[in-house]
């Protein structure tokens, strides 16, 4: 399997586990071992996803006030599940994995959001990323012009 589809089967569980951590809370985070090897028997990708899963749920604060800020129109309590756990992907990696491109990560959500969301999500979490990615830019820019 190639790294780049490695990389998208990693995002595709870490976006349920943070569906799971939604509803669960920190008792998700007990079984995420679990839930991995139950769903892929590729160590490489237990491994990232493990990794951006915790690193989301560490993060998930910060995550959601990128959203809240970026989606101003909408609460963060009314979107459904999947958008929402989608977005907070997408924002912690904008955020906190400078490896990974903005474009890369966008798209991935993009994609996330065609194969598990409704049909008016993708164009939704592209607004939403978007604006993510503009906020965290300018706040880039802003730091290094001090």
């Amino acid at each position: 399997m190639p790294t780049a589809d490695k990389r998208t089967r990693a995002r595709e569980l870490v976006m349920q586990v943070i569906c799971q951590m939604d509803v669960q809370g920190a008792a998700a985070m007990d079984m995420l071992g679990v839930f991995l090897t139950e769903n892929t028997d590729d160590p490489d990708i237990r491994q990232r996803a493990e990794k951006w899963a915790k690193g989301a749920w560490e993060s998930i604060a910060e995550c959601d006030k990128l959203i809240t800020t970026a989606a101003a129109k909408w609460e963060l309590s009314r979107l459904n599940q999947v958008d929402r756990s989608i977005l907070r992907l997408g924002a912690y990696q904008l955020k906190y994995c400078p490896d990974i491109p903005a474009k890369v990560v966008i798209n991935e959500m993009i994609e996330l959001a065609k194969k598990y969301s409704a049909e008016s999500s993708p164009a939704f979490v592209n607004g939403v990323m978007d604006a993510i990615y503009k906020k965290l830019k300018a706040d880039s820019d802003t730091k290094c012009e001090k």
